[in-house]
């Protein structure tokens, strides 16, 4: 160093969890000031750290790639690993402070904060007695994916302990005998290791695996569905502390239940009421092909059944919402018709008395028959009725019953669930029901599917109707003997029943 030449200054700058948006406007500006950038990378040349800022770069600044020895292969350092990385880190010093000495700033990035698990402070300790140094705090990945996951982790007087994976199974499992919220570092290889000491803690069910926190490669999972074999080191475990939570929401009855209404296909006609208490739903319980028209959201657990399982997903709600759970129990169309609203309220009559004091709420959405009318028209224009053909829950007489009252009453009607594997002549008999008391030439509107892109509608008459056309996924619409069609100038057909009936 020439006399009278002035020592650079060294930063260590703390990018946050890998979110550009998270980088503090503080470390920009330090970045853009540097004359030198050093950052981690690994072999290939790839450095998160330089990413997440590349668009703040300066043309002419020095760049220096830190390349770390290997710590998943055997060391051929004869000193071992540890010697290795002592070595590497004396030789990176070595490099800044010959910057440092001809007047250089240099300004090493660090991913998360530069003093927490940061691999910064091993260059801080051997450089910061020698020249001006500051550290730029950044927002730790714990607190990064605390906030992707969107459950607190700790609340008033709870503890939060934080862990390396790198730990003996022994420590592990002693520390997680404490109380409160804990977060797990540095898994990689480690996983299976603190899974199964998180396993035989009992925490489990509420430990959430999350990777690239904040980036556009995210990945957040409860911890049992992780495949060990995925596992980068760079991920973390979060342990939220809810024994606190759980107590205040049972004690104040905070847990409800919502019974959604999720429209019939598009995500479009899923109404904001819907949408907001989706979004608020600690807990997403229904039929696996509605579950998946619900965007997942990182910390909802979702609970997938069959379709014909509507009491058991019911009870499971209700428990769930019992134990101050915020539940959504999602319905296809709108779940007070042929839905789970029903259902719901079917088992709070017929369960314990605990179960009345919840907050329970039912959130309309679009039928499916008002999906398939505005289709072709407005053929439930005036009064009608809503027939389902399924014998599951009620006797075959019954429908027979209601069918020839609704044909001879003269309303036009929309039938649910008109034919399946186990009913396939069903809807015939129903044709022959209503077409004794209807004209040959009575629109017929056959939907299938509406809203989503398999979306296929058939309009024909009552004569011309063929009910093996159907399945389960169809709406079948059959006029009154006002209904009638009206051709467009653009060639397309619509229909409608009047509002006015008959001479008046």
């Amino acid at each position: 160093m020439s006399e009278g030449t002035k020592v650079g200054s060294l930063y260590g700058v703390g990018l946050g969890p890998g979110d550009p948006e998270l980088v503090t406007m503080k470390a920009i500006r330090v970045l853009r000031q540097a004359h030198v950038v050093a950052y981690p990378t690994a072999r290939r040349g790839i450095s998160n750290a330089r990413a997440i800022v590349s668009s703040e770069l300066i043309h002419g600044q020095i760049e220096l790639p830190m390349m770390y020895p290997l710590t998943t292969e055997q060391s051929e350092h004869p000193g071992g690993y540890e010697a290795a990385i002592s070595n590497f880190y004396d030789e990176m010093a070595d490099q800044i402070a010959a910057h440092l000495n001809e007047g250089r700033d240099v300004a090493i990035l660090c991913e998360g904060d530069p003093f927490f698990y940061g691999s910064y402070m091993y260059l801080h300790d051997r450089l910061a007695h020698r020249f001006p140094t500051q550290v730029i705090p950044g927002i730790p990945s714990i607190m990064g994916a605390a906030a992707q996951l969107g459950i607190p982790l700790v609340r008033r007087d709870s503890e939060l302990t934080i862990l390396p994976g790198t730990l003996s199974e022994e420590v592990l499992a002693e520390k997680l005998c404490t109380p409160g919220a804990f977060a797990i570092m540095k898994l990689g290889r480690n996983f299976e290791k603190v899974r199964r000491v998180l396993q035989d803690a009992g925490l489990e069910d509420n430990a959430f695996y999350i990777e690239r926190a904040t980036m556009n490669n995210e990945r957040i999972v409860p911890l049992a569905e992780v495949d060990p074999l995925t596992v980068p080191y760079f991920s973390l475990i979060l342990v939220p502390d809810t024994s606190q939570e759980r107590r205040q929401k049972v004690a104040s009855n905070a847990g409800w239940i919502s019974v959604v209404g999720l429209g019939p296909g598009s995500q479009d006609w899923i109404t904001p009421e819907a949408q907001q208490a989706l979004r608020e739903a600690s807990d997403l319980i229904g039929y696996h092909t509605y579950l998946e028209r619900v965007p997942i959201r990182s910390g909802q657990r979702r609970f997938g059944s069959d379709n014909k399982v509507e009491a058991d997903r019911a009870r499971h709600a209700l428990s769930l919402a019992e134990a101050g759970h915020r539940v959504c129990v999602v319905s296809s169309g709108d779940p007070g018709i042929f839905a789970m609203a029903t259902a719901v309220l079917e088992c709070v009559d017929q369960g314990p008395e605990s179960w009345r004091s919840l907050d329970i709420r039912i959130i309309p959405g679009l039928s499916a028959m008002q999906a398939a009318a505005s289709r072709v028209g407005a053929p439930l224009g005036h009064d009608f009725c809503v027939i389902s053909l399924s014998d599951r829950l009620k006797p075959w007489d019954i429908i027979v019953k209601r069918l020839e009252a609704v044909a001879s009453a003269d309303f036009a009607l929309a039938i649910y669930n008109p034919i399946s594997s186990e009913r396939l002549w069903q809807l015939a008999e129903a044709k022959a029901i209503v077409a004794a008391h209807r004209g040959p030439a009575t629109p017929v509107v056959l939907a299938r599917s509406v809203g989503r892109a398999d979306e296929k509608i058939i309009l024909t008459d009552l004569e011309h109707f063929d009910p093996s056309l159907a399945d389960m996924q169809t709406i079948v619409l059959i006029g009154s003997s006002t209904t009638r069609s009206l051709s467009l100038l653009n060639d397309q057909t619509l229909i409608y029943t009047p509002r006015s009936y008959g001479e008046r």
